[in-house]
This record gives C-alpha cells, structure tokens and sequence, in this order.
C-alpha cells in the first residue's frame, strides 16, 4: 500500500478484497428482506420516482406461462413515465 497524498496518515486502511461479513447472515439478510413485499415495494417505487432502471416481476401470460409463471420486466412498461407531465384538460 502506497503513501496517500496530503496530510497525516491515519493508520492501516483496507483495500476492501473480502467482505468482512458472512455469507450465511448476507443469505439470510437478503432472504427476509425479499420475502417483506412492503417494504420492497416502497424502495421499488423511490427508485423509479428518481428516474433509476427498476425491474418488475409480472404475471406472465405468453406461451410459455407453466414453464415461466412470471417474468420481469422494466418499470417504466408496468407504472409507466415517472417525469411525464399530465395536466386536467376541461371540456367547456
């Protein structure tokens, strides 16, 4: 490990190879946070207001549907444009 520019070194820092955390806990971690669809759902939706590429899983209704009951697809298909504009057009 090289010197860092500027200042005072502040001691041993890692190069970040290896996690620093079990694989089991990250399983079982990701695991529970799949099978909460709340919250899932509310992280899902903050994505997609931002504008990032979120992924949907569907209902599959093509062909293949026994093989492959849902399928995903991107966001902006299911929910649609999230910085489209509308406006409330009057008929008189």
């Amino acid at each position: 490990m090289g010197k860092k520019k500027g200042g005072k070194s502040k001691g041993y820092e890692s190069k970040g190879e290896r996690p620093n955390v079990s694989k089991w806990c990250t399983k079982t971690m990701r695991r529970e946070y799949m099978q909460d669809n709340l919250s899932r759902t509310l992280n899902q939706i903050d994505a997609w207001l931002k504008g990032k590429n979120v992924m949907v899983k569907v209902a599959n209704n093509g062909a293949d549907a026994k093989k492959h009951p849902f399928i995903r697809v991107p966001a902006n298909q299911v929910w649609g444009n999230p910085t489209a504009k509308y406006s409330i057009k009057s008929s008189d």
